[in-house]
């Protein structure tokens, strides 16, 4: 555990290092993205039939700025080691695969809620959303991150290059994310794209989120908790497989 502690030390001090980069500007981002939208659809949007178009977007925004963040902080730290050639050091020291998850995946949970309270302090001041049951918000804030942080370790594992990484989050990780019913109730979409978003796992991230604010959801917690659950393991064991193999690793 002391090898994991250290690597997890190691990563969270990465990010925090450079927090004005790493969280101050995920906080920057999404209050811009409340300014605009908030601005234009206040008046012209009321979701679950009694929460304003503002109060609504806050939790996406937070839970959105969680994934994002938890995925970058893993992903970005692995494919760095790897191109400036420092990765040796850890490959070298007596760290199983389990250590390498819990302190790579550790840290980025801890950078994805950092990021979240510094965008929910800073928007919350725009429409308070309530909060009805705390323990949602918790469980998938940081379910959500973990699950990021470990798809973000198979990505690091995979790139070779910073533009197949970039292609890696341009391409999934970011669509996934702003289809994922952010910006607005999936209740409102046409049929087929309702549909289509019932198969997207950060719908059900986000929703269930969302849900611990307003005490409605367009799903059951329990639905996206099942989901989001499932999904975390079936990651998690992907990427301790990977881990394991030393896939990409020791090349």
């Amino acid at each position: 555990m002391d090898g994991t502690g250290t690597l997890f030390r190691k990563e969270v001090l990465r990010f925090w290092k450079v927090a004005f980069q790493t969280v101050g500007a995920p906080v920057l981002t999404a209050v811009l993205y409340l300014l605009i939208f908030g601005h234009a659809l206040q008046d012209h949007v009321l979701v679950y039939g009694r929460v304003g178009y503002t109060a609504f977007l806050i939790p996406g925004l937070v839970m959105m700025s969680v994934l994002q963040n938890a995925f970058a902080n893993t992903s970005s730290s692995l494919i760095q080691s790897k191109i400036s050639g420092n990765l040796v050091f850890l490959l070298v020291s007596p760290l199983s695969h389990w250590a390498w998850f819990l302190a790579y995946v550790g840290a980025s949970i801890v950078r994805g809620l950092a990021v979240g309270a510094g965008v929910l302090v800073v928007t919350v001041w725009f429409s308070p959303p309530g909060l009805v049951n705390g323990l949602w918000v918790l469980v998938f804030a940081v379910l959500g991150a973990a699950l990021m942080g470990a798809l973000g370790l198979i990505a690091g594992l995979w790139a070779e290059k910073f533009d197949q990484m970039a292609a890696f989050q341009n391409f999934l990780v970011m669509p996934m994310t702003m289809l994922a019913g952010v910006f607005y109730s999936v209740q409102s979409l046409p049929s087929v794209w309702l549909v289509i978003s019932h198969f997207n796992p950060f719908f059900y991230m986000i929703d269930g989120f969302r849900h611990g604010f307003f005490g409605v959801s367009d799903v059951s917690p329990w639905i996206s908790l099942a989901v989001v659950g499932g999904a975390f393991i079936a990651v998690s064991a992907l990427t301790l497989r990977l881990l394991k193999s030393g896939y990409k690793l020791r090349n």
